[in-house]
């Protein structure tokens, strides 16, 4: 399976003609938060694949366009507390948002990010006993604790998102939230079996969990 994760900023090999040859083997779209609508849209309207996201601190209430307005982006399913299972078999689920620093929308303290990461267990568990494992990739706005994050409030790491991939060791943790301006910044990290990934602007996966079945549907 090829998946393309996006997040924070448009870019412009994406939000142009040049999408469908440059992505044309893409499977799935995961989106980890700040990006417009309009942008999500266009993006499954060209590939035609699925979508998934999560919204980020930035993310708008309500956004206007030229075909009406929409809370959501139109043709994708949000991650937000939910476990999800894609039709191909892939196990995900999400946590929109980042720590609170301004009440402003999307924004929670570490002690309702607890709370959130607990209400996604009991899916979890019947993962396990259903499919044999817990999670395939964990979809947040912010980074987990410690990881990828920084010293400031706003962009300070997650400490339920850190315990939830140390105890259920899903394949991936993409995440967005932190801004990349240099080459040697650290994206991705190992925890135990998770690898951690800043998904900033856009990052390619190829990714074949136990049990996954075609995606695309092929003529004989």
């Amino acid at each position: 399976m090829n998946i393309l994760t996006i997040s924070d900023i448009e870019v412009g090999i994406i939000y142009s003609t040049q999408i469908r040859e440059r992505f044309k083997n893409v499977d799935l779209v995961i989106s980890c938060g700040d990006l417009p609508y309009y942008y999500l849209e266009y993006i499954v309207s060209m590939l035609n694949v699925p979508l998934y996201y999560v919204r980020g601190n930035h993310a708008a209430k309500m956004e206007y366009g030229e075909h009406g307005s929409r809370t959501h982006p139109w043709g994708g399913l949000d991650l937000h507390r939910r476990c999800v299972r894609d039709r191909s078999g892939l196990l995900m689920a999400g946590i929109e948002g980042s720590l609170q620093y301004n009440y402003g929308p999307y924004q929670y303290s570490q002690g309702q990010m607890w709370s959130l990461v607990f209400s996604l267990v009991p899916g979890l568990f019947y993962n396990k006993i259903r499919h044999g494992r817990y999670l395939d990739i964990f979809v947040t706005h912010a980074p987990p604790w410690k990881i990828h994050d920084l010293e400031d409030r706003p962009h300070q790491g997650i400490k339920a998102f850190r315990w939830l991939i140390q105890v259920f060791q899903p394949a991936y943790h993409l995440h967005g939230h932190i801004h990349i301006y240099r080459h040697d910044t650290i994206t991705q990290t190992m925890v135990g079996r998770c690898q951690v990934i800043n998904t900033y602007g856009y990052r390619q996966i190829q990714f074949d969990p136990p049990g996954l079945r075609p995606f695309k549907e092929t003529n004989p």
